[in-house]
C-alpha cells in the first residue's frame, strides 16, 4: 500500500504497549493529507486506507482530526507515543503532537474510553462461564488485558491531561487477562468509580481553533503551486 503525504505514523497496539509476545502482530497507525485539488472533486477521495501483512491504517488528516475531537483511544495514542515507536514524523506531524492537548475534553474522554471497555465489559460477562473452547478464552484474555489498559489510560488522561502509553507492568495485565476471562465486573466497577470520583483535569469542550488552523495549513501546502484560486483569480 503505497499512500503518498504521510504526515505522521508510528508503531501502536501491543508492542507500543509493552503487551506484545511473541508472534504479535506489529500494527502501524498515521495520517496523510490528500492533495487538496482532489478535495474539490465530485468525488472525495478515500479517507483511510488499511491494509494487513504488514498492519497499517491510515487516515486522511480530516478524518484523523474528528476521531480525536471525538476523543477515539486509537487515533489519540499516535500523538502520544515515545518518540522512538515513530516511523514518519513530518514538521506538520510534529505541529500535531505539540498541540495534542486541543482536542482533549472531560466528557468525550469519559465517553470514549469508559463508555467503550463498559460495552466490552459487558460482553465478556456474558461469556466469562468458562464454557467455551480453550481459543475463544485465550482470545478473552487479549481483549480483557487491552480493556484494563483503556481503562487505566483513560482515567489518566481524565485526571491529568496527560497519556502514559506503555504500561509499567506488563505481567499485571496478562495475569489481569486471564482472571477476567471469568470475571471483569470488578475492574469496570473500580473504573466507574474513579471516574466519578475524579477530578477531571480537561475542559468541558475540545479547543477546535488550533485543529482548524493547523488543517487550513495542511491544505494550503498541499495546493499545487501556481494553481488558480476557486474564483479564478
Amino acid at each position: 500500500m503505497t499512500v503518498p503525504n504521510i504526515l505522521l505514523s508510528g508503531i501502536v497496539g501491543s508492542t507500543a504497549y509493552g503487551l506484545a509476545r511473541p508472534g504479535s502482530d506489529i500494527d502501524r497507525l498515521g495520517l496523510f493529507a490528500a492533495p487538496t485539488e482532489e478535495l474539490h472533486g465530485l468525488r472525495r477521495p478515500k479517507e483511510s486506507h488499511v491494509s494487513t501483512a504488514p498492519d497499517r491504517t491510515l487516515h486522511e488528516a480530516a478524518k484523523w482530526c474528528r476521531l480525536a475531537l471525538g476523543g477515539n483511544p486509537t487515533a489519540m495514542e499516535l500523538v502520544w507515543l515515545p518518540d522512538d515507536l515513530y516511523e514518519v514524523r513530518t514538521p506538520l506531524g510534529d505541529e500535531l503532537i505539540g498541540m495534542r492537548t486541543a482536542f482533549l475534553s472531560a466528557r468525550r474522554v469519559r465517553d470514549a474510553y469508559l463508555g467503550y471497555a463498559t460495552q466490552q465489559f459487558r460482553r465478556l460477562e456474558t461469556r466469562g462461564d468458562g464454557s467455551f473452547s480453550a481459543d475463544t478464552r485465550r482470545r478473552t484474555a487479549k481483549h480483557a488485558r487491552h480493556l484494563k489498559r483503556l481503562c487505566g489510560q483513560g482515567l489518566e488522561l481524565y485526571t491529568t491531561g496527560r497519556l502514559t502509553i506503555r504500561v509499567e507492568n506488563p505481567d499485571e495485565y496478562h495475569a489481569f487477562g486471564e482472571r477476567a476471562a471469568a470475571d471483569p465486573s470488578p475492574l469496570l466497577r473500580h473504573y466507574e468509580a474513579a471516574f466519578d470520583a475524579g477530578p477531571t483535569a480537561l475542559p468541558d469542550e475540545p479547543d477546535e481553533a488550533p485543529v482548524e488552523a493547523w488543517l487550513r495549513r495542511v491544505r494550503a501546502q498541499l495546493w499545487p503551486a501556481g494553481a488558480k484560486s476557486a474564483v479564478g483569480t
